[in-house]
């Protein structure tokens, strides 16, 4: 509360101490520079930056997607005027329509590959769900009607005999078969966000939560698609998280990994993300303020999905405020897995 920006000290008044509502609190997260910026650059039809997902290094206010989670994760209501009109072009993208200029940016990439041209359809209303159910539509019908089409999908890979052995040999090069499905990124973000959904299916879920506790392959995930080799990097078919190392690596996606084992609910039947997580409480100072296990810059991340989600922080940030956003997403976890915040 003391060095943080507007939507880091919003979410800790009403996400962590519970002190005010959230109306109450709006004022605060209104103040977030670059919030403003994602509302004042939205197009009229609820778009931004003529793209859906953004490119590596982009910022939040470059793209649909990162552009909406960002507000979202800075606390806007949703039915502020930016996520309100946005929010409509989300639900037209849950539409079973496979017009090509519903593809935005992966037009030219599905080219004449009309298999490919569907899986990035069903990728993009995926990602449309995801955020409209963490804006709070989970029990609307469009957004459950996708989602049920993707866990049925992803379900029927995992009790397949192919969710053991997914990879073929094409030339010298291992790759996923085309029937393989895997759970995404995106999937796995709209089911920690749908517990109604994960309660329906719950034996499915038991399967997932393996799948994700699995070593995950070492070389990049590459499918076989109508004969052609693409490239799959939301593909999920393991662990991201397995070590220190990782952990280490790449701080910001290392939380964003454990946050969703926490909603999705698997996080306590693996040691490992637990010892992971206790890391990070182990690296607060006196004050419950985490600081960096090696060097003293504030912590970023490669990860183009976790473009909106992270940071909420200014990345010429300096001093304590440098770990804020880090301490936020901690406590945060912390909450969520039933453990007491003490409120300094």
């Amino acid at each position: 509360m003391r060095e943080a920006t507007g939507a880091v000290q919003y979410r800790a008044i009403v996400e962590l101490g519970k002190l005010k509502t959230a109306t109450d609190a709006q004022p605060v997260t209104l103040q977030q520079a670059s919030a403003i910026r994602c509302a004042v650059t939205m197009h009229l039809d609820g778009t931004w930056g003529g793209r859906l997902f953004p490119l590596p290094g982009a910022s939040p206010h470059s793209a649909t997607f990162s552009a909406f989670r960002h507000l979202l994760e800075c606390g806007w209501d949703r039915d502020s005027p930016p996520l309100a009109v946005s929010r409509r072009f989300l639900f037209r993208l849950l539409a079973m329509d496979e017009d090509p200029i519903m593809l935005y940016e992966f037009g030219p990439q599905a080219g004449t590959n009309k298999e490919l041209a569907t899986r990035l359809r069903a990728n993009i209303r995926v990602e449309a769900a995801a955020l409209l159910a963490q804006a709070g539509y989970e029990r609307d019908p469009r957004v459950r009607g996708a989602a049920i089409r993707a866990t049925k999908r992803v379900m029927d890979y995992l009790r397949s005999p192919l969710a053991a052995k997914p990879w073929i040999r094409v030339g010298n090069k291992q790759v996923l078969a085309t029937e393989a499905a895997p759970p995404t990124m995106s999937f796995l973000r709209m089911a920690a966000f749908m517990p109604e959904l994960r309660t329906e299916y719950h034996m499915g879920m038991e399967l997932l939560g393996k799948h994700l506790m699995q070593a995950e392959p070492r070389q990049e995930p590459v499918q076989q698609i109508e004969g052609e080799l693409v490239p799959v990097p939301n593909a999920v078919l393991g662990d991201r998280l397995p070590h220190r190392n990782a952990l280490e690596a790449d701080v910001p996606a290392a939380l964003h990994w454990l946050e969703i084992m926490v909603r999705l609910g698997v996080f306590r039947r693996h040691e490992p993300w637990i010892k992971m997580f206790e890391r990070f409480v182990e690296s607060a100072d006196r004050y419950g303020v985490w600081h960096p296990m090696k060097g003293d810059d504030m912590p970023a991340s490669s990860a183009a999905d976790l473009i909106g989600w992270y940071p909420l922080e200014d990345q010429a940030t300096e001093g304590e405020r440098r770990w804020s956003d880090v301490t936020l997403r901690v406590s945060l976890i912390a909450k969520l897995i039933g453990r007491d915040l003490n409120l300094v």
